[in-house]
């Protein structure tokens, strides 16, 4: 596993910033789907439904990208490649999704994100980081 720097860390944990989410489908062809993150213990964590599109790819081959980027001067981006673990426990569900919430939405919403998302038919995912390709000032 391959870790994630302190520079990295601190981009990726800034803000509000998606992530970009790329798995294969099952013939083959390269898909991506936006995502809502935390960083935790050197992972990127998110949720999805276990029957999505993005859940069956992670069933089938836990393979996964994140590219993060900063769409505005000096421009930067952190591509994670890694492999995925899934966590479908009740409170493991509740706290991610909590998580979340407050990071995208705000404390005051928080609880209410994490219900609705932290429900039975999701999952945790925890992409644990194998390569990171990352330009934090593609302007300079």
């Amino acid at each position: 596993m391959e870790q994630l720097s302190p520079e990295v860390l601190a981009f990726l944990a800034t803000g509000t910033r998606t992530g970009k989410l790329g798995w294969t489908a099952v013939d083959g062809r390269p898909l991506v789907a936006p995502v809502w993150f935390v960083v935790e213990d050197g992972t990127l964590v998110f949720t999805t439904g276990k029957n999505t599109a993005k859940g069956r790819a992670i069933a089938r081959d836990p393979r996964l990208v994140v590219c993060v980027d900063l769409e505005e001067p000096p421009f930067a981006f952190v591509q994670v490649q890694g492999t995925a673990t899934v966590d479908e426990d009740p409170d493991e569900l509740l706290r991610t999704a909590t998580a979340i919430g407050r990071r995208y939405m705000g404390p005051d919403r928080a609880d209410e994100f994490g219900r609705r998302n932290g429900v039975p038919g999701e999952l945790a995912v925890r992409v644990h980081p194998t390569r990171v390709v990352a330009d934090l000032n593609v302007t300079a």
